[in-house]
C-alpha cells in the first residue's frame, strides 16, 4: 500500500509478529520466520542497537564478513518462509529487532 503525502507516495506496511535476538560475539539465530514451504515470502523490518553482521537462510551463521547493518538503521529484507536471521556483533553487544511486515 502507498500513502499519498504532498503529491508523493510513501510505501507503507503494517507491522506484525516481532522478535528480538541478542547480539554478541557468537552468531545467534532468530526463530524461523513463517512456516517452511508456505507462500508468500516474508518481508521483514530489521533494526539493531549496535553495528552488526547478518546472515540469512534455513540454518545461517553470521560471520565478520556477513551483510553489515549499522546501528539504528532500518533495513527491509525478503525471506523465504521458514528461513532465519543470524546476527553477530561488529564491536559490542546489543539487540536486533525483527518484525514481519504485513503488506
Amino acid at each position: 500500500m502507498a500513502l499519498p503525502i504532498n503529491g508523493n507516495f510513501l510505501p507503507t506496511v503494517r507491522l506484525g509478529t516481532a522478535q528480538e535476538v541478542t547480539i554478541g560475539a557468537s552468531s545467534a539465530q532468530s526463530a524461523a520466520i513463517g512456516t517452511a514451504g508456505h507462500t508468500p515470502n516474508k518481508l521483514l523490518r530489521l533494526c539493531a542497537t549496535v553495528d552488526c553482521r547478518l546472515a540469512f537462510g534455513v540454518n545461517p551463521t553470521a560471520t565478520a564478513t556477513g551483510a553489515f547493518l549499522p546501528a539504528d538503521a532500518i533495513e527491509y529484507i525478503e525471506l523465504f518462509p521458514g528461513d532465519k536471521v543470524a546476527v553477530i556483533q561488529e564491536a559490542s553487544g546489543g539487540k536486533l529487532s525483527i518484525v514481519e511486515c504485513i503488506i
